[in-house]
């Protein structure tokens, strides 16, 4: 059951957009170099919000824009999300510095906590600069 809320493809990268590289707007999604189509991201992010895993809101600066949000069950993945980032490095090519990789992988409770951190916080900085700097 689980899986069908968020199981597919453009799903988890929606997600992993959201916590890794602090994405919120469709332009945001729609240009991240995975090739999804509008219409099926439109689709993604309707069935995230219906399965209470996305939110929407309006912009601070342009209330008419809206920007995508995880709600508490959408964060609530990050731990989840955080072992297919680095299983999928290990045996995948990504766009992610293998420094990164390694990082992620030695530092886990660090990583989650400034990830639960910046979505409190609101702050849509992309995950990967901030830990850039931890010594492994």
């Amino acid at each position: 059951m689980s899986l069908e809320q968020f199981g597919d493809r453009w799903s988890l990268l929606i997600i992993r957009d959201m916590m890794v590289r602090g994405y919120r707007t469709f332009k945001e999604f729609q240009q991240s170099g995975e090739g999804i189509s509008s219409n099926v991201l439109s689709g993604r992010l309707r069935t995230l919000e219906a399965a209470g895993i996305v939110l929407t809101e309006p912009d601070e600066t342009d209330g008419r824009r809206l920007n995508y949000r995880l709600t508490q069950k959408g964060i609530d993945l990050a731990p989840v999300m955080l072992e297919l980032l680095i299983w999928g490095a290990k045996y995948e090519s990504t766009a992610a510095p293998c420094a990164f990789i390694v990082q992620m992988e030695n530092c886990r409770p660090q990583v989650l906590a400034e990830t639960y951190k910046r979505w409190r916080e609101r702050d849509p900085t992309p995950l990967i600069p901030k830990f850039d700097e931890i010594d492994v």
